[in-house]
Parts: structure tokens; sequence; C-alpha cells
């Protein structure tokens, strides 16, 4: 037999015997995605968006200081200070009440001058204590009726007094705990210790007189030469003649 014919034979022997099968449809490998099954979303690439920019913080609402001319609470700006008001109690030299309110108020441009020379006291372990400051028309002309002295009250007649310009304040010195110092005299004191003289007092009384003098010229005040504890705004103000201070 030839080659050919064998070749030819072995073929068709073959196609009799099943060699050759063909794959079941139901067994086919799946093309694309299974059934009842949803198709894949292809990825796509998309531009990250912009980071959204910080919110500015919320404003916070800061007032406006106070005019120099203002009428303010001194505790309201110097916390640290000493109040020991005396003409709101009988404990003055008239004896008798001359003003009901308790808060000591001044104009705010000293108040800003007294707050620097508190902070130097207390820096030295002393602190002020105010024993009397603005002091309404009213209460001046009291005092002028209780004591018409032109020396120790002054006549409202002539303008009035510096504590009612609100730009004048009587003060002494005491230390950083509220105890007493020795200081030349009590308050409203007309005898010659109360003045600036200082040579008929104690060398402690002098020595804290000076203190308490150099710390309040430094910071925009001067000194009424008859009384120690007396201070006044290097910058004067108007007698105020209608402003009260809530009692």
């Amino acid at each position: 037999m030839t080659v050919r014919k064998l070749a030819v034979f072995l073929l068709l022997a073959c196609l009799l015997a099943g060699c050759t099968q063909q794959t079941d449809p139901a067994e086919a490998p799946p093309v694309g995605p299974a059934q009842n099954e949803p198709a894949s979303t292809p990825d796509v690439e998309t531009t990250p968006e912009p980071p959204t920019p910080d919110r500015d913080p919320p404003q916070q609402t800061v007032s406006e200081p106070p005019a120099d001319e203002a009428f303010v609470r001194i505790w309201d700006y110097i916390p640290t200070i000493r109040i020991d008001l005396r003409y709101t109690t009988a404990e003055n030299f008239t004896g008798e009440v001359i003003y009901d309110f308790s808060d000591a108020w001044l104009r705010y441009g000293t108040v800003c001058k007294l707050a620097d020379a508190q902070e130097h006291l207390l820096e030295q372990g002393y602190s002020l204590c105010i024993w009397d400051a603005f002091r309404p028309a009213e209460a001046q002309d009291r005092l002028w009726a209780v004591y018409p002295d032109g020396n120790y009250v002054a006549n409202p007649a002539n303008g009035y007094s510096g504590h009612t310009r609100g730009d004048t304040v009587d003060v002494t010195l005491v230390t950083e705990t509220g105890e007493a110092v020795e200081l030349p005299s009590g308050f409203d004191d007309f005898s010659a210790r109360a003045d600036r003289d200082y040579s008929d007092v104690s060398d402690t009384a002098a020595e804290n007189a000076h203190l308490l003098e150099q710390v309040m010229q430094e910071c925009g005040f001067s000194g009424y030469e008859k009384e120690w504890w007396h201070y006044s705004d290097a910058n004067a103000y108007p007698p105020e003649l209608e402003f009260v201070p809530p009692a």
C-alpha cells in the first residue's frame, strides 16, 4: 500500500472511531460576563477636585478703647488696685457720707497712666490704694459747705476741684497684699505732716512717700504741695457737672 493510501486510510479510521471530538457548547469556557452578572465597569481615571480652602476663622469683635475723656470704672482696667473710698462712708474729716457710690471712677486717659503706676509699684511689692477719685459736682459743693478753706477744698465758684474733672486721685501706698505701710499722715490730715516737706516725719514714712511721688510723676501725674496723697493728671480735663456714677 502506498504511503498516500495509508494516510487516507488512517484518517478515515480516526473519524469513524470519534477521535476528533467537538467541545460541548455547555462546557465551553465563558466569553465575556457570566450570565445574570452585571458587566464590570471599566476603571475611569478621574481628576481629583482641588481641596476646599480652609474657611477664615470667625472674626471676634474687639471693642474700641474708650476715648480719653470718657469716664470708666477703675477696677475694670486695673483689677489689682485697692479701693478704699473714704467719702462713701463717714470715715473722713467731715464725719458725713459725701457720695453714695462705692466704685472709683476716672477719665480713661488718667486710668491708663494710673495703670502704669500700679504696674511699676507691683514690681517692687507695693500697690496703690485709692481714697478718692472722681467726685461729682454736688459732692464738691457739700465739701465746700462743710470746710470752706481753699487750701484743702476747692471752691466750686472757682472752677471746681480736679476730682470733679475726673483727672485727680487721692492715693496711698500699701503692700501687694493690702497691708498698710508707714506714710507721713492719714487721709485729710491738714497738719504740717501732710505736706511734701517730709522733714518732720520718720525716715520710713519719708522714703515711702518719695517712692509714691517718684512713680506717680514718672507716669504723668503732678502732686499737690500740701497733700502728699493728692495727684492730678498732667493732661487736665474740664469739670464734669452732670455725670454721677451709679450707686
